[in-house]
């Protein structure tokens, strides 16, 4: 029986998306008729110049194929670079599939590569600003991609940050096409998430060297892979998992194995299976209930604060209206059962080795608050992903996945939690609404009242910490004109070293910012994606050092302590990056992203989402 938080939720997620999933549901409902009707593929359509541009360079039989329509042609989409170690196992998937899928009665090309970028690489440096918009051109250059109707199914391959939610919304354009999507696997475990750490605070202390710095960074991103703390990166495999878009049990599987090499074939065999018979389209599978499983998977392992954006926007792409209070009503019933650096010792090995989603999903169907009448790549029913791949010599099967965790320090069942609630709360008051992670951050840190100490930029905070001015007292750091319209809202995540220190040395310290920190976000308590951002004239643009804030994660409280009245009157204090200051490694191309993107809360798009007929179409945020 579904539990009536996770019943009342998804009730009022599909009446508030009534139109614009109807909408959404007509346009690719109607392509996909529209194809049944003519008989076969979109590619019969074709005028012949068309068709012939298509396949000039294919090999003859490939071209006999591409000419007929016996045979599902299947778009094979790809981040792959040798630059981003989760990204460089790609680079021999394209002839891996291609293989797997002739031998399975299909053909294949590789429609289009996406570009994907490093947030660990970008981290405090200017090119950190492109990073969140990254996501939108991502899921363009996707939709680009799919854009010459020369196919009848899809392949996404795509692991980190912005490169999965981005291939997904593009995907979701194409919603008629039935769509899987193929991960990479992370990286064997290196040095542990918690050492590496230590050095990072060490080196702020100025306890240690670059050189240890260096080696200790090094020995913990060591391979091919993802990363493996459990981040944005692997919070999207998780999400793509569970919601029925990855074949069972394949998210967590090291890279050059022979179990990930079976798995990748697998996918190319299941996208021809997904053409005939009964095609199932990417966008019927991401509907309401899907998006709400995708939610309560999000808290119930403490994944990625940054899919508090990434969810919302994902949704609109499939007409679905999704809030931060629906995912903040969720968090208040969603138990954590999961461990993973930062929310604990383990990395996503051991979490996948102590039973892994197969038995996250198992121990939330089991108390209801996962729906099971969903449909996805592996069939009808999310029950389907409590099975976990075995390879025995060549052959790749599933089977049932265990029933009882086998490390209950990294993974639990739903009746008996780290904690009762995800991890995840909403904060709001007179700053605005925000976002605070929890899952990391002990019980006597989450709530903070102290003076605060404001700062434009995240360089001027670090060095007024090297400097010493923020020893001995306690604060809110407000970090402001951070948000996607005043410089694309960056990571902040080095932030979190020198504030580690100032914590551990007893100061009682919080971050409030309209900026990120990422799925990394630790443990000292941030208030995070605050809006309206103060670009815009959100309340952040008043605040001035000294005025006393409370961060209340336990209360869902973020106060000003100062006379209302005499607040609004104050003028805008700081100013977002203009001009010269917002020029060089490549920003000054998105300009127009800065004019255009909506808010935190709604998405931080720059597409405004499922028109419904009458609708009007809004795109720029409002203060």
């Amino acid at each position: 029986m579904t539990h009536p938080v996770v019943s009342e939720v998804t009730a009022r997620v599909v009446e508030r998306s009534a139109e614009t999933r109807a909408e959404y549901l007509r346009r690719i409902r109607a392509t996909a008729r529209h194809q049944i009707e003519q008989g076969g593929p979109a590619r019969g359509r074709l005028a012949c110049a068309n068709l012939a541009h298509g396949f000039a360079a294919a090999e003859p039989e490939d071209k006999r194929a591409l000419i007929g329509r016996a045979k599902p042609n299947v778009a094979i989409v790809s981040s792959y670079n040798d630059l981003l170690s989760a990204h460089q196992p790609y680079r021999d998937y394209p002839q891996a599939l291609k293989h797997a899928i002739v031998r399975a009665g299909g053909i294949a090309q590789f429609a289009g590569g996406v570009p994907a970028m490093c947030d660990g690489i970008t981290q405090g440096r200017d090119g950190m600003q492109l990073s969140l918009y990254s996501r939108d051109v991502i899921a363009m250059s996707a939709a680009i991609a799919l854009s010459h109707d020369l196919f009848d199914g899809a392949l996404m391959l795509g692991v980190c940050d912005k490169i999965t939610p981005g291939l997904l919304i593009g995907a979701l354009s194409f919603g008629h096409l039935p769509t899987v999507f193929v991960p990479a696997g992370p990286m064997t475990s290196g040095l542990p998430n918690s050492e590496k750490a230590r050095v990072r605070q060490r080196y702020a202390e100025g306890k240690v060297g670059r050189a240890e710095l260096l080696e200790a960074e090094a020995a913990s991103y060591h391979s091919a892979g993802t990363c493996t703390f459990y981040g944005t990166a692997n919070s999207n495999q998780l999400l793509m998992e569970v919601l029925g878009l990855h074949l069972p049990g394949s998210s967590f599987v090291n890279p050059g194995t022979p179990l990930r090499d079976a798995l990748t074939a697998a996918a190319g065999r299941r996208i021809v299976e997904l053409t005939r018979a009964d095609p199932t389209p990417i966008g019927e599978i991401v509907d309401e209930k899907a998006i709400v499983n995708a939610c309560v998977a999000l808290l119930a392992s403490g994944g990625s604060t940054n899919h508090t954006m990434h969810l919302v926007a994902i949704a609109r792409a499939a007409g679905i209206a999704l809030t931060w209070d629906d995912l903040s009503d969720l968090s208040a019933v969603v138990p954590l059962i999961s461990r993973m650096y930062p929310n604990g010792e383990a990395d996503v090995n051991h979490f996948h080795a102590a039973g892994g989603i197969a038995f996250l999903v198992r121990t939330l169907l089991e108390a209801g608050l996962l729906h099971d009448d969903v449909r996805t790549v592996a069939g009808r029913g999310l029950s389907g992903y409590t099975r976990e791949p075995v390879l025995r010599g060549d052959d790749l099967s599933w089977q049932e996945g265990p029933a009882t965790s086998l490390d209950l320090d990294v993974l639990r069942p739903a009746s008996a939690p780290f904690t009762p609630d995800g991890g995840l709360q909403l904060l709001s008051g007179p700053l605005g609404r925000a976002v605070i992670k929890t899952s990391a951050v002990k019980p006597e840190h989450r709530v903070v009242s102290a003076p605060a100490v404001v700062f434009d930029d995240q360089h001027d905070f670090l060095a007024a910490f090297s400097a010493g001015t923020l020893d001995g007292r306690d604060f809110v750091a407000v970090i402001r004109y951070q948000g996607p319209a005043a410089n694309g809202m960056p990571e902040l995540h080095k932030l979190m070293p020198a504030l580690g220190v100032l914590q551990d040395r007893g100061q009682r310290v919080a971050v409030v910012t309209d900026g990120r920190m990422s799925g990394a976000s630790g443990k000292v308590p941030a208030a995070i994606h605050v809006t309206p951002e103060a670009a815009l004239g959100g309340p952040l643009a008043r605040v001035v050092d000294g005025d006393p804030i409370t961060v209340d994660a336990d209360g869902g409280l973020l106060d000003l302590h100062v006379d209302h009245d005499a607040f609004v009157r104050r003028p805008s204090t700081g100013r977002a990056p203009r001009g010269p200051e917002w020029a060089g490694t490549g920003r000054e191309l998105f300009a127009a992203f800065r004019a255009t993107v909506g808010s935190a809360d709604t998405g931080a798009s720059v597409f405004p989402g499922i028109i419904a007929p009458g609708q009007e179409v809004r795109v720029v945020q409002s203060a």
